[in-house]
């Protein structure tokens, strides 16, 4: 039979996890007409691998299958061998898992799918061993059962029977609507869903549910706003608990890197003890903003720490000389899992000059445990308190506390010696849409600098990514080797929702009105492209999946928010911007449609359900007339806890108001800033002559929801304003 084809054409490819497959003996060919077509021509199947750079056991089936001689042979002559970045294509990936999950009840990484030259699923897994072994067949035996099948007229009906009835099951998940809408869901789902959350946390290690223990961070924000909601009942307190107690449990276990900051993906066990390594930039920013939120819900300094030590490692490690975020860190070096971050106590103390605070930092992150049994190592928890070591070693706190951050430090320079994991340096439209929402977060609770740090990666996605002419994104940036970019992909809701509510944030925390510009030209395109008003809906793609019939909606909270979730939410605060584009009304009608499963699933649809929470009692506006947020300002309102805030600072005067009128098109100001420029105010100095104040235009605030405070001049007298409107 003749090889369908030719050679590995991975190559040519910009993904790293691609190129990390180009020097494969298996002739692999990326998604694309070219080797599709070659499957139709040939009338053979199509083998189908999808995983991405940082996937540990995507690595191990590389090492096993992909890189054996006898395995590439079965593969080249048999099939149309095709790889897949789940990162730039999570439309294909969500697709095919939504299969996998369906018929296996499970799923994962890497995800292995046999197709029909059309693109439909007939056989399905993840990790297949090289050899049979616990009742799953062997990955070189499977390629061989299914080409023999194939190339049996009854056996290949009965394949491609079943690939029809599997596409037909996952459209039927993917695009379901509601033949009849509800009512938008209201602030009841809000609680429905932290009483969810409840009954699912882990009282004992914190967190949700057992092993393997997920951030989820979604969940711990939507705690946080129901608390807020409940005021100080019982449940109050029970949400707000079951909050801190994961944010804690995070901070404190191995999920947290306590060396040089940052969280890895997850952790195997259920106490939190050891992760899987890998660094992935989504989880940076979702779990920045949940101690954000933590640290408003309660003042918890500690929690805005970790957040802030959080952001450094981002700057210093994800980040883009020009300012965009990378992907990934991986979870290997030297082919080891986890070996840049694991410790002994000889490497300890190799490492502290001085031995006392080598013994005090070995006593409080349990170095010496082994818990890392693979490499007879220790991957660092928190295992004494600072109060615990004092007792323990005869020493105030503040001396604990100064020993444990100086051995830290020469911990990390140690470490620093050592040979790095690799760094997957796509820059992503949607994810640094997340982290620049993060920086924009800590711009106004920790330190402004964070927020010039938002916009300067904003203004990076814009230049490289950002299509004026057409209004149209690309979802994935990349340098070549020699440093030419490579830019690609068309972008999904996710891209356009989560850059979208970066560049409101940087709006709020910078007052900058072209942000607020782009943040409405996106908006401008997930209402042409994939909204459908006869489906009542926000589709994921603007068309359908590789040409298979398949178009998908992603409305479930996962590692990364819901993007129909974070179009809601955008769509309802950028409404007050744009009255004409009546966004209010496409969320709302996205609401309504999907609020049957809202209404059996909260908590999976937690970004839903905030949103739904949000129209239902209205938005927080804080309007500031001024040239720029005052900096006194910044942290009164950065650190007061309102999830449905809107903050929007505009220029004082009438006049100065025109220009961005003009910029953002507007033959009108919207309500949100007509009639609220700043007003004037008695100066606290007397005349010298009598008792008659001078007057002057000063900084301006206005507190509204859905009815307005008085013109402020006291950001402490407006905080009592905000307390007085948050909704029951």
């Amino acid at each position: 039979m003749t090889t369908p084809t030719d050679r590995n054409r991975l190559d040519e490819e910009g993904s790293p996890y691609l190129r990390q497959h180009a020097d494969n003996p298996v002739n692999w060919q990326p998604w694309d007409e070219q080797a599709l077509e070659t499957a139709k021509e040939h009338d053979v199947p199509i083998f189908l691998s999808i995983g991405y750079s940082s996937c540990h056991w995507c690595h191990v089936m590389e090492e096993e299958s992909f890189e054996d001689e006898g395995v590439a042979d079965l593969l080249n002559e048999h099939f149309v061998p095709i790889k897949v970045d789940r990162e730039e294509r999570p439309d294909l990936d969500t697709l095919y898992m939504t299969v996998a999950q369906q018929v296996t009840g499970g799923g994962g990484w890497p995800l292995s799918v046999w197709l029909t030259p059309e693109g439909k699923p007939f056989y399905v897994g993840t990790y297949f061993p090289p050899e049979p072994k616990r009742n799953q067949p062997g990955f070189r035996q499977l390629l061989e059962g299914i080409a023999d099948s194939w190339n049996d007229p009854d056996e290949r009906a009965d394949l491609e029977a079943r690939a029809e009835q599997w596409i037909q099951a996952a459209k039927g998940e993917l695009e379901e609507v509601p033949d009849q809408p509800g009512s938008p869901p209201g602030s009841e789902r809000l609680r429905a869903a932290a009483d969810e959350a409840t009954r699912r946390a882990d009282r004992t290690n914190g967190g949700f549910g057992r092993s393997p223990k997920f951030p989820q961070p979604s969940w711990v924000r939507l705690l946080f706003r129901a608390a807020d909601r409940a005021r100080d009942d019982a449940d109050a307190r029970e949400y707000r608990n079951t909050g801190v107690a994961a944010l804690y449990a995070m901070a404190e276990g191995g999920l947290r890197d306590h060396v040089g900051g940052g969280f890895h993906r997850y952790c195997v066990d259920a106490d939190w003890t050891v992760p899987h390594f890998e660094k992935m930039l989504y989880d940076q920013a979702g779990l920045v903003s949940a101690y954000l939120n933590g640290l408003r819900a309660t003042g918890d300094e500690f929690l805005g720490e970790v957040a802030a030590e959080t952001l450094d490692f981002v700057e210093r490690e994800l980040q883009h000389p020009e300012y965009g975020f990378y992907s990934t860190l991986d979870a290997r070096s030297e082919g080891e899992e986890g070996k840049f971050y694991v410790w002994t106590p000889e490497q300890v103390h190799d490492a502290v000059e001085n031995e006392t605070d080598a013994e005090v930092f070995c006593e409080r992150y349990d170095v010496g445990s082994s818990n890392f049994e693979e490499l007879d190592a220790t991957v660092l928890n928190v295992a004494a308190s600072v109060e615990e070591l004092a007792e323990q070693f005869g020493m105030p706190e503040t001396s604990v506390e100064e020993r444990i951050e100086r051995a830290r430090e020469q911990v990390f320079d140690a470490r620093g010696e050592r040979v790095r994991p690799d760094r997957d340096e796509k820059v992503l439209a949607g994810w640094n849409g997340l982290m620049i929402s993060a920086f924009a977060e800590a711009g106004l609770a920790l330190d402004e600098s964070y927020a010039e740090t938002a916009s300067e990666a904003l203004g990076f996605v814009r230049e490289h990514l950002w299509d004026a002419e057409t209004g149209a994104l690309s979802r994935r940036y990349i340098e070549d080797e020699s440093g030419e970019p490579d830019v690609q992909g068309e972008a999904y809701l996710d891209d356009y929702a989560y850059l979208a509510r970066g560049a409101l944030d940087v709006y709020q925390a910078t007052g900058d009105v072209e942000a607020l510009a782009f943040a409405l030209d996106l908006a401008e395109v997930i209402e042409s492209t994939f909204w459908d008003a006869d489906a009542g809906t926000l589709y994921f793609t603007p068309g359908d999946t590789g040409g298979v019939g398949v178009r998908s909606q992603d409305l479930t909270d996962q590692s990364t928010p819901s993007p129909t979730g974070v179009a809601a939410e955008t769509l309802l605060a950028l409404d007050h911007f744009a009255p004409d584009a009546d966004y209010e009304s496409v969320a709302e009608r996205t609401l309504a449609t999907h609020a049957g499963k809202l209404e059996k699933r909260p908590l999976q649809h937690a970004t839903l359900v905030a949103a739904g929470d949000t129209l239902a009692v209205g938005t927080l506006e804080l309007t500031v007339a001024a040239d720029g947020l005052p900096d006194d300002w910044r942290e009164p309102i950065g650190r007061t806890f309102a999830p449905d805030r809107l903050l929007s600072v505009r220029p004082p005067t009438e006049e100065g108001l025109a220009p961005w009128l003009d910029r953002l098109g507007l033959a009108e100001a919207p309500a949100i800033w007509a009639g609220r420029e700043a007003r004037a105010e008695p100066r606290s100095a007397e005349r010298s002559n009598g008792d008659s104040r001078e007057t002057s235009e000063g900084p301006t605030l206005y507190v509204c929801r859905r009815t307005c405070s008085p013109p402020l001049s006291d950001v402490e007298e407006a905080m009592e304003w905000v307390e007085e409107f948050r909704p029951a």
